[in-house]
């Protein structure tokens, strides 16, 4: 036991001077302020310039999930916003299928100056053209 002794005091001065792993960190309940949120945006699918895709005159975005749409879901006539996007996370869809469509985007919303991003999870054809731009 005696021959112990140096080794059990060691052990007991580390763990009594090892700061806590958590100090000063923000926990999980902190960064819940910082979720990014499943959105769905309807509106023209640009190609600004060779893989850099855009919604053009797009609506404002809102709380989805990340699935396509269903068919009710899908509006009867295209509507027209005033925002502008830029979308991400292109390469799983075939964007070119549908240049020049509107078209209804769901993803994770970015916002972001000078222009928010959508990292996305699907793309739905709403009409195979784009309305006039809203004034």
């Amino acid at each position: 036991m005696w021959r112990m002794l140096p080794a059990i005091l060691v052990v007991g001065l580390l763990v009594t001077a090892t700061p806590s792993t958590n100090s000063g960190r923000q926990g999980p309940k902190d960064n819940k302020d910082k979720k990014i949120d499943i959105v769905s945006i309807t509106g023209c699918l640009r190609e600004a310039t060779p893989n850099n895709w855009t919604l053009e005159n797009a609506t404002d975005p809102v709380p989805s999930v990340a699935n396509a749409p269903p068919a009710k879901e899908i509006p009867p006539a295209p509507p027209v916003g005033k925002n502008s996007y830029r979308l991400i996370g292109v390469s799983e869809f075939n964007l070119p299928a549908h240049k020049g469509h509107t078209v209804i985007i769901k993803g994770l919303f970015i916002k972001a100056a000078p222009l928010s991003r959508v990292n996305m999870t699907s793309v739905t054809m709403v009409a195979a053209s784009c309305p006039a731009a809203a004034k």
